[in-house]
This record gives structure tokens, sequence and C-alpha cells, in this order.
């Protein structure tokens, strides 16, 4: 008898399913924060590197009863009044009618009502204090507005992917063609899952999962048009910086020689930081309202919300374009009076700048953290952002925690120099809409090289990418086409991290003293899918028919723990702990409270999951144990 439970996760390298071989296209999604989009190849007029491929302009309101396409589908979603919408308002053509609206006309509408603006669905998905399939957004929605959960939101950005392929590609099936969603790398192991249940929600069949850093380099390689092995070469180390709208995400990827032939190993993942244009939207909106301020227009918290969703299309358009100097922006009034009673006035060019570089990418030493701040004991629940806002030291740490990371790989040995104090990466690529602007592009080019600099380094070299706003689902669509042909370069991986079950020693009651904990590796680092392993000489007693609890842990540093490597002490560097899972065994015919004498067994599936199964010993049966998000209450019988 078994019981699946909510253990393991995907992988944090890619979540793969089988390809179709009668699949016309591959198609990328990047399921971004603020951005969605969906990039396709054409699989039999593509050969190896040298595709043929395209992006799908969504379809999607911008107005009343007005349909566009467009590159980029903004990820917001509106929650209109019974009574302030019509169907036709909100209807999209060959369509189910819907009492919401998602897209760019949400994000506009949303703008000036933002109690009804559901944003950031993404964040909140990865969200592991709050239940993620409950009705949480919007945030801070009074109660006659109607909420939704993280999951559903993500549903909804999907499905309307999905329909826009279909309108135009009737005659190749969406569910017959091979998916890629990508994801941040740093997503925990319950978000991954989580996404991949709202894409199988949304009718994706064929599916894969792919983190975002990987799919930026893929798309760097694709657009080299095969000239990119010309570009780097053996020892190379490559730093992904991405600031996307809700995360900053950072991997390093290797370059390895190996039969003569240039490969590509993503070597490390930073963790997760949930810092990115939301925080800058926001600081915008503050900076604005102390502007508007010192005029004598006071602004309460609601304005100062609506001010945010303007400045952040006020700061897209100022990056995207750079002949304008400044943006128009509205505040809202909340009185009867509502155009009379709003507030005009604009985001600039050099504001913009200030802030953004400033603000979020100072120059610091590499030897500098991350600031903590002592908190306020009561506080509003919601996201839970970095404290500090400076990318720059974000990444000044996880280049410091990875200074060695290399010893363990193959090729690689050696070759950081003696007594650094921080991983030397080679060369930088950049992801992500907020690095559009060249001035960031630059600052962070600077801090690193001046780090670099200090310790004899030569300067790192920035790798030119393609779009910033679409290089993520561009990369997914390439990879999916090169992983069903066999042909072209395949960045390997493997598990991100290594992951620990914790293991409770057997001690007699102390008072005011919890039995020590001791953690048992179950994957090492760079465990690959569809690969399995055991400890079949360490017997561990299984707490079977009452409830209990299993603590996890995650470490990117310790690479060199083998399966069955036992920990009895770990800083707070090594290790960190992931989510409890609390669950109920079945007795299968035993005593409730048995202990029951196993072996362990751990498995990363085909598709990513990371399965724990415990065997009795001398027996046949046994309990699977895996990630498994459908419940989030602390008992799952």
């Amino acid at each position: 008898m078994s019981e699946q439970q909510n253990f393991g996760a995907t992988s944090p390298s890619a979540v793969t399913a089988q390809g179709q071989n009668d699949a016309k296209f591959s198609i990328g999604i990047d399921l971004g924060t603020t951005h969605s989009a969906l990039s396709f190849v054409d699989k039999a007029a593509s050969d190896g590197e040298n595709v043929v491929q395209q992006v799908l302009n969504v379809p999607q309101l911008t107005a009343p009863a007005s349909v566009e396409a467009k590159p980029l589908l903004p990820s917001f979603l509106y929650l209109p009044h019974d009574s302030e919408l019509t169907e036709a308002d909100k209807a999209l053509p060959g369509a189910a009618p819907q009492d919401f609206v998602v897209g760019e006309f949400a994000r506009t509408r949303g703008a000036a009502t933002p109690i009804r603006l559901v944003s950031s669905a993404k964040s909140w998905l990865c969200h592991p204090g709050v239940d993620r399939r409950s009705p949480l957004l919007p945030a801070d929605a009074p109660e006659e507005v109607s909420r939704i959960s993280p999951l559903s939101a993500s549903i909804r950005y999907l499905s309307h992917l999905r329909w826009a392929w279909e309108q135009a590609h009737p005659g190749a099936p969406f569910d017959q063609q091979d998916i890629t969603v990508t994801i941040p790398a740093s997503f925990d192991p319950a978000a991954r899952e989580l996404t991949a249940e709202a894409c199988r929600a949304a009718g994706f069949k064929h599916l894969t999962l792919l983190e975002e850093p990987q799919a930026a380099l893929y798309s760097w390689i694709q657009a080299s048009g095969g000239q990119w092995r010309k570009q780097v070469k053996h020892g190379d180390i490559i730093l992904v910086v991405d600031v996307g709208g809700g995360t900053t995400d950072l991997s390093l990827i290797a370059v390895l020689e190996r039969d003569g032939n240039l490969e590509l190993q993503r070597i490390a993942v930073g963790e997760h930081i949930l810092l990115g244009g939301d925080n800058m939207d926001l600081a915008l909106a503050y900076g604005v309202a102390r502007k508007l301020a010192a005029e004598g227009k006071q602004l309460d918290a609601w304005q100062t919300r609506a001010l945010s969703h303007g400045c952040r299309a006020a700061k897209e358009q100022l990056l995207a374009d750079s002949a304008l100097q400044s943006v128009p922006v509205v505040v809202p009034s909340r009185g009867s009076k509502l155009i009379g009673g709003s507030i005009r006035t604009e985001v600039t060019r050099d504001e913009v700048l200030t802030l953004l570089v400033e603000g979020f990418f100072p120059k610091v030493a590499v030897s500098d953290k991350p600031q903590t701040r002592a908190r306020a004991a009561l506080t509003q629940l919601g996201l839970p952002y970095a404290q500090d806002a400076a990318v720059t030291r974000h990444l000044a740490a996880f280049l410091s925690r990875q200074v060695n990371a290399l010893q363990d790989i193959d090729g690689l040995q050696g070759q950081q120099s003696e007594g650094a104090t921080f991983l030397h990466p080679t060369a930088i690529l950049f992801n992500g809409g907020v690095l559009k602007a060249p001035q960031i592009e630059q600052r962070i080019v600077q801090v690193i090289n001046d780090w670099l600099h200090a310790e004899a380094c030569e300067p790192a070299r920035l790798l030119e990418g393609a779009n910033l706003d679409l290089a993520v689902a561009r990369g997914a669509a390439y990879f999916g086409h090169i992983t069903a042909s066999g042909r072209g370069m395949r960045i390997r991986g493997g598990t991100a991290q290594s992951y620990y079950v914790g293991v409770e020693s057997n001690m007699p009651a102390i008072p005011g003293m919890e039995p020590p904990i001791s953690a048992l590796c179950l994957a090492p680092f760079g465990m690959e899918e569809g690969t399995a392993a055991s400890v079949p000489d360490l017997e561990l007693g299984l707490v079977v028919g009452e409830p209990v609890r299993l603590r996890f842990f995650g470490s990117s540093v310790r690479r060199a723990d083998v399966v069955g490597t036992m920990l009895d002490f770990w800083s707070a560097e090594e290790l960190v702990e992931l989510q409890e899972i609390e669950l109920n065994l079945p007795a299968a015919g035993r005593a409730a409270g048995e202990v029951v004498p196993v072996t362990l067994e751990a498995r990363v599936t085909e598709i990513g999951t990371l399965e724990l199964n415990a065997v009795p010993v001398g027996g046949v049966d046994r309990w699977k144990v895996e990630f498994d998000v459908r419940s989030e209450t602390s008992d799952k019988a």
C-alpha cells in the first residue's frame, strides 16, 4: 500500500515529459510575473541549431470590446463589478464567455481600480507561507470583491495563451504539440509542482518545465546562428543575471570541453529572491508620492497603489524608448468626481534611472552581504519580499557562497585563483525586462569587474542576448525543438541542490529539549531525471497510523555529499530547511503509532518529481512520499 504525500518536487533543472513524434511545433511559454509570451519553432522546417522560429502575437482586450494582437500578454487579471462591463465588452472571438479580463485591458483598467486587479500571481504561487489554492487575490480587496487563488490566475493566463494558439493554428491542435514552460531556477519544489499542475489544468499534455536562466542561454545559442562556440571557450563561467518582474534569478553555467566538443553544464543556482520590477514600481510610486506631497497633494494608500501601476507603465515606456524624457501619470480620485478629482503628474527618465541604478544596483564590495533589519512584531500579510533592495549585494552573496563550486567538476579543478573570495565569472548574460536599460547593464558589469580587478582577474565580457522580453519564450521553444530532435547543444544540469530528509535521534526525554535532528542525503547535487538511489544499509524507523511530520532540507553548496551521507551538524549557510510536511501514513494492518523498520529509496522521475520510498525490511509493500501540494493542511490521510 502506498500513500502519495507532500515530499519532493520537480527537480531544479528540467521537468520533462515525453515529446510527441508527430508534433508539428515546439512551443515555448514564458509565464512571467508582469508579462507572458509564446514562441514556437516549426520542427519540419528546422534542422539542429538552424531553426525557423516565430513569436505569437497574442490577441487580447485592450479596451472594452476592442481586441488587438500583441507579442506580450501582460500577466494581469481584472475582476470587474457585475454591472461594470457588458458581455460584449469582455468577449474574445471564439472563446467562451468569462467574468474576468486578462492582458492589456486588465492592466490599464486595474491601474485605476487596483482593488479589482490581480497581479504578481507568479510571486504568490511560490509563497510557502500561504495556501496557494485559496482565493487570496487581489490581496487587499474588500469583502465585496470576489477573489481567486494564485493557482487559478496562472491557469487563466495559460488558458488564454492556449486559446490564442488555437485561433492562429487551427490545423495544429495545441494538445498535440511539444510544450516547454519556464520557471525561475530558484522556484521551490511546491511552486514547481503547482506550475506543472496549472499547465495540466489548462490542457498542456506534452509538458516540459525549464529554468528561465537556461532558457535565456538557449536563446543566446540559437540567436548566434551556430557561432556561440567562437564566443566562449573551455573553462568559461557564464553568470546569468535575470531580473524580472517579481524575482531576481542567478545561475552559473560552465563551458567544458569533452572529446573535442564544447558542452554547457549548470553548476549553481541562487536562492529565491523576491526582488524585481514590482519592487521598483512601488519605489517609483513612493518617490512620485513624495514629490506630490511637497506640492501639497497628499495621496492615501489606495491612490499610492494605483500610482504604482501607473509607474510600471511609465517605467516600461521610458526603458523601451530612449527618446522619451517623461511619461504622464494620472492618479485617480476616490471621490465621485473621478475625472475632475484626478491628480496629474509625470515620471521622468532621470527619476527612473536614478532610482533604479542607485537604489537597486548600487556600487558595493563583494564582501558586502544583503542587509537585514529588525522587523516589527506585527506586520501585514503579504509577499515575503527581500529585505535588501540592492540586487548587487545579493549577487555578491551568491558568488561568495559559490567560491568552491568548481572543485568537484571534472576539467575545472584548480581553475579558481588561490585565495579567491568569490567565484570568478568570465562572461555575463543578462535577461529580464528591467535590464533593457543600458545604464543598469553597465552598472552591473562595472561592479562585477571591479570585484574581479581587486583579485587580479581579467574582466568579464558581456554576451549579447536576444530581445530581453522574448528571450525566455524563444529559448524555451528552441530547447523543446533540440530535445525532441536529439540535435543541438543541451545544458547539463540535474538537481541544482542536494536534498536531505530529517532523521530524529532516539534518546531519552529531557525537559525543555527536543531530540536532535540529523540530515540524511537522499538526492545529491546533479542527480539526473530518470535515476534512482537507495540506502539499503541504513535501517530507520517509520511511524505509521498517526499524524507525523517530515522535515526536508536543501543545499546549494554541499556538492560532495552522496546518497546516504548523514549530517549531524551544519551551518545556516550549508543547509536551508524546506517547507515542512505533515502527513498520516496508512498503518496497513499495523497498530497506530507502530514504528516499522524501513530502508529508503529516492528517485528523480522522468518528469523531474523527487520521490521517496520507504520499504519495510523483509517486506514488499512500500510507502511512497512525494511533493504534492493538492492540500496544504496539516493532516493528509
